[in-house]
């Protein structure tokens, strides 16, 4: 694939824009439909846009045979993505003001540092360690909007449940590390399986309701947007690129731009508590790139 840098920014920005309504996305479908409700039928559009794109290619059936052949690292993986990450993450965000839980969310590239170093044996860098710092006092500033003395959480278990699920991602991308396939191919046999779970683990819960139309629309545009077609515009952004870095570092974007919908569409007044802390996180993140550059 012949590398085109303006093309590359175009994808790029489609995803990061995208990216940017699932926040929304999430608290719109969640008046809706419990956490659970969500996951099964978001991953069930997901899956279907996968299994479309695979069919297209005519590689379904090698996803099929790499399935078979990795039968235990797939289960692994689709337990924790879609299956556990997303239940705890849609349950944080129930619980938190959406501007709280996607800042939070953003700090997984921190614990994957971190987690790294346990599992992966990376080293830890005073870069990472000052990014670490930063950012989860940022969390801090969150989680107390912003009267950080008092110690007092606005929802202890939303943002214990937020900061779990960057556990739950981390692994999720530590464990994929041994996933030697196309990510489109690994993806759709991660939400296959997932569904599975899902689905069974929904069965014995909660059960099948029936959900309004509303419910329905909401949970399809966060399978296409959030778990199914932005992925793949992001992995087409970095294949075109002809600078990984200056095509990653559009993400940054994403967080602000979401803010804006958060205040219009969901209706939340933005705490200046919450800019701050953002402000924080992605200062941290910037800082840990900069450790990448070096």
């Amino acid at each position: 694939m012949a590398k085109n840098q303006n093309l590359s920014y175009i994808y790029a920005l489609f995803a990061v824009l995208l990216w940017s309504t699932v926040a929304t996305a999430f608290k719109i479908s969640l008046r809706y439909l419990s956490p659970l409700e969500l996951l099964f039928y978001s991953s069930f559009v997901s899956l279907a846009l996968l299994s479309s794109i695979l069919l297209y290619q005519k590689r379904l059936a090698d996803a099929f045979r790499y399935l078979r052949r990795n039968f235990l690292l797939v289960l692994i993986l689709a337990a924790i993505n879609p299956f556990l990450y997303y239940l705890v993450l849609f349950k944080a965000y129930e619980l938190l003001p959406a501007q709280e839980a996607q800042a939070i969310n953003y700090t997984w590239a921190l614990t994957l540092t971190y987690l790294s170093v346990i599992f992966l044996r990376h080293k830890l860098s005073a870069y990472d360690i000052l990014s670490g710092f930063i950012a989860y006092f940022g969390v801090l500033v969150i989680a107390t909007k912003g009267d950080i003395f008092s110690l007092h959480f606005s929802n202890t278990q939303g943002v214990l449940l937020a900061i779990f699920s960057t556990v739950l991602w981390s692994f999720y991308w530590i464990f994929n590390t041994k996933a030697k396939i196309d990510p489109t191919i690994s993806l759709f046999c991660n939400f296959f399986i997932g569904f599975i779970l899902i689905a069974f683990y929904m069965f014995f819960t909660e059960g099948f309701k029936e959900v309004g139309l509303k419910g329905l629309l909401s949970s399809g545009y966060v399978g296409l947007f959030e778990m199914g077609i932005t992925f793949l515009l992001w992995l087409k952004a970095l294949k075109y690129s002809q600078n990984t870095s200056k095509t990653a570092n559009l993400i940054f974007l994403s967080p602000i731009i979401s803010l804006v919908f958060i205040h219009f569409i969901v209706g939340e007044k933005i705490e200046n508590s919450t800019i701050f802390a953002l402000f924080l996180i992605l200062s941290a993140l910037i800082l840990q790139r900069l450790k990448l550059k070096r």
